[in-house]
This record gives structure tokens, C-alpha cells and sequence, in this order.
């Protein structure tokens, strides 16, 4: 009988046929079998046996993360993101283009991206490419054109101001433009969907009133930016995604898209599904966050629309700043910079809160881990299956925790999930069936196809 590198014994694992107990085996990084029981005979080199409270789970995928360095590693940076996306059971993680200086726009900017990132991987990172008015233009797409032959998934656009100058957002001229040359290339434009004219006429906000700050971020702003993507879509042919989706209001009309067959698909994030607009206290601006975190009647609709595939994936948009930057001392929402730090607890508090709610932890993963993957366009992860890399993490859902943001491995202590009590916590990661530990630098970049 060959002796394989690793065998990983499970009662209980998440294969795409169901929860079953599996013997998986392994060798150069891959998977090479998926045997059926956890005692199945197999010979290995090396072994690790779960223990009954534990579930093995595909290592998670989470493609919307800023890490920001170089240029802003004060607030996160790739060592600190790679380690803390390992404790929360993420194998692999893929950049956005912002808010790092200089933004992933250029083919040289994405080659000091990828110096920054040597030698500091933990996990398994890719790069999306940034569609700004400097290089959407009639005669600058050319720009898209090479950043999607060094292997970017696709390209991030605003259409409302990013928060960082550096990173214009695009008007539906240039919206079109660039929509016409990701398309032509077979790429995927990613879209931050709020509308600039909407958010000029709502009510200015400052002070510490949550409150106010959500009606500054009405849901039409979401809905109007949105109705335009699809239209861009469907005029254009390309591959349109929304980003962090937290309005429920803009539901019917992207599953009317769908259903026409416009190329369109969906994320949504963890604070918009387990965190609510009537239970942040006043002046906490660690929740603060654009699109915002909206009430629990929309709460509600949000995971229906998981559930009946409206929404496909669900994503971090870990995007962390330092203390300052959050203006924890006035607690002043309007001028907080806006974003939320989850990368670490995301699984554990999606699955707190779908527990509560009879979701099994089977569609939670794939929400996390294979969803995100297909929308991505990243080959090989995101389930347990012969093939795949051996990326995987072992979860105890019955274990219960409090969040302290002390203990986090991002970068700077701020979390809108700081005193959290959740249940569910990651106790081991693999990458490629390498156990990742608190020194680990064996993450690799990774490029589309």
C-alpha cells in the first residue's frame, strides 16, 4: 500500500455530497482522495484525527479584503491580514485595489503590490484590478487590458467617492467604457453600488446619532446605483457583480435580472447579516461602515435572499483603519472613516446567527468558502474534493466565545464585533495540508488562470 503525506480523519466534514465522516488524503498540497468513513484504512506519513466536537470545513475564500499596504500598512497590512484570515479558517483572500497608495490601477502598481507581499503570507492571496476615470477612458483601456494578462480577477469600480482620493469613481460614461473593455477581455467588473446624486440630496450627517447617519445612506442610493449596473450588464454583456449588498430594497430587481439572464451576480457581508441598525449605541463608530448597516426588518430579507440564491456569496469587506481614523473619542459619524474589521470572526458570527435561524452549517460554508470561489473565478479551493488544494480548517460550532478585540491578529483593536458572544470557533487552519501557525509565511499569490 503507498504511503501518502497526510491523512485527515473526520466524523464530521462538508463535502459537496452532505456532512459525512471522510478520511481525507494528501499529498504535494493537494487533495489526492476523499475516502468514505474516518477510520477507512490509509497509509500516511503524517495523520490528524478531529475530535468528536469538531467539523472539517473547506478552507473559506473571502474575496473582498483591504489590506492596504504598502502605502497605508498603519491600518492593515499583509502579514497581520494573512494571520488573522487564518484564525478565522480563510485560506485564501483576495485583495482590493484600494485603499493601499498606489492603488492596483497599473501594471507597476500591481508589481510594488506584489513586492509588499513577499515573504508575508500566511494564507493563499490574489489581486483585483481598479477601474478609475484615469484608465476607463476611450484611450486608457488599454490599462485594463494588461492588468487582466498579469492575472487580476477583475476590477473594482465607485460610483460614488471612494473615501480616498487616489481612487476616483467612474460616472456612468466611464462606467460604460470600462464595462465595454472588461467585457471584450472576458473579464469581471466589481461594483460599489451607491449613487452619487442620491447621496448629495440626503441629510448631512455629523454627531453621534446612528440614526442620522443611515438616513445619509438611504436605500435608494443603493437601489438607483444598482438598477444602473444591471443596465450596464445588459447593454454590455460583462460580468457584473454588486458588492457588499446591505439594502433589501434592490432585491426584486436583481432577481428579475437573474432571471432574464443578465451576466449579474451578488455578495453581501456578516455585519449586514448578523448586526442591526436599532442595536448600535450611539456614537460607536466601529460600526460605521458604506453602505451602512440597516434595521432588522431588512436584516430579515437579506437572508431569505441568501437562502433562495439571490444573494450568491457572503465576503468580509474587512476594511480596518487605524483608532484614530474611527474618531473613537468624539464618536462622531460623519467624519469616522467608514468600514468594518471582521476578517477574524466572520464564520463564527454567521453561524451564531443561522443557527438561530435553522440555516444548517453546510450552507454557510458554501456561502463562504465554494460561492465565493465560482463568483471570483478562483480554480482548485473552496471545497473538499480530489483535486483541490488541501486548504481546510477544523470548526467546533458548539463552542462558545467572547469576542475581545485585544486578542484579534488584524492589525489595529477596533471591530464592530468587540464583546460579541459567539458560537463557533476555528481551531486549526491547513493550507495545502500545512498546518498554519502564528510564524507561518507559506501563502502563496494567486492569479487568475
Amino acid at each position: 500500500m503507498a504511503e501518502h503525506e497526510l491523512v485527515v480523519r473526520a466524523d464530521r466534514a462538508l463535502t459537496p455530497e452532505g456532512e459525512r465522516p471522510v478520511s481525507v488524503v494528501v499529498d504535494a498540497g493537494r487533495i489526492t482522495d476523499v475516502l468514505d468513513g474516518a477510520d477507512t484504512p490509509v497509509t500516511a506519513r503524517n495523520e490528524l484525527r478531529l475530535a468528536g466536537d469538531e467539523v472539517l470545513l473547506p478552507g473559506l475564500v473571502d474575496s473582498h479584503v483591504h489590506i492596504n499596504e504598502p502605502g497605508r500598512a498603519e491600518w492593515e497590512g499583509f502579514a497581520s491580514a494573512t494571520r488573522a484570515a487564518a484564525l478565522g479558517g480563510v485560506t485564501t483572500i483576495v485583495d482590493m485595489p484600494l485603499n493601499s497608495v498606489p492603488p492596483t490601477t497599473t501594471t507597476d502598481n500591481l508589481k510594488t503590490k506584489k513586492a509588499a507581499a513577499q515573504g508575508k503570507l500566511a494564507v493563499d492571496v490574489g489581486f483585483w484590478g481598479g477601474a478609475v476615470p484615469e484608465n476607463t477612458g476611450p484611450t486608457t483601456t488599454g490599462a485594463l487590458f494588461d492588468l487582466w494578462s498579469e492575472g487580476v480577477f477583475g476590477f473594482k469600480a465607485f460610483l460614488s467617492p471612494s473615501g480616498v482620493d487616489e481612487f476616483g469613481h467612474l460616472d456612468p460614461e466611464h462606467l460604460h467604457s470600462a464595462a465595454t473593455a472588461i467585457g471584450d477581455c472576458g473579464g469581471r467588473l466589481i461594483v460599489h453600488a451607491e449613487d452619487p446624486k442620491v447621496l448629495a440630496a440626503a441629510p448631512a450627517v455629523s454627531g453621534r446619532s446612528y440614526a442620522d447617519f443611515l438616513a445619509s445612506r438611504p436605500d435608494e442610493a443603493e437601489h438607483a446605483a444598482i438598477a444602473l449596473v444591471i443596465e450596464t450588464a445588459r447593454r454590455t454583456g460583462v460580468r457584473a457583480h454588486v458588492l457588499h449588498l446591505s439594502s433589501a430594497s434592490a432585491l426584486p430587481l436583481i432577481a428579475q435580472a437573474k432571471q432574464e439572464g443578465v451576466p449579474l451576480t451578488v455578495e453581501s457581508c456578516p455585519h449586514y447579516l448578523t448586526l442591526a441598525a436599532e442595536e448600535i449605541p450611539a456614537g460607536d463608530t466601529s460600526y460605521k461602515c458604506c453602505p451602512p448597516i440597516r434595521d432588522v426588518a431588512n436584516r430579515d430579507l437579506l437572508w431569505r435572499a441568501l437562502q433562495d440564491g439571490t444573494i450568491d456569496c457572503v465576503v468580509s469587506d474587512h476594511s480596518p483603519s487605524t483608532p484614530d481614523l474611527k474618531d473613537l473619542d468624539t464618536g462622531d459619524f460623519g467624519t469616522a472613516w467608514g468600514g468594518v474589521a471582521g476578517l477574524q470572526v466572520g464564520l463564527s458570527a454567521m453561524w451564531t446567527e443561522a443557527e438561530g435561524r435553522g440555516v444548517p452549517l453546510a450552507e454557510v460554508v458554501r456561502w463562504m468558502s465554494a460561492e465565493p470561489a465560482r463568483v471570483a473565478g478562483i480554480e482548485g479551493k473552496g471545497a473538499i474534493v480530489v483535486g483541490n488544494q488541501a486548504d481546510l480548517a477544523v470548526f467546533a460550532p458548539e463552542e462558545p466565545f467572547r469576542v475581545s478585540v485585544g486578542e484579534l491578529a488584524h492589525r489595529n483593536p477596533v471591530s464592530a464585533y468587540d464583546g460579541a458572544e459567539l458560537k463557533g470557533r476555528v481551531r486549526r487552519t491547513l493550507l495545502r495540508g500545512v498546518e498554519v501557525t502564528a510564524h507561518s509565511t507559506n501563502g502563496r499569490m494567486v492569479f487568475r488562470a
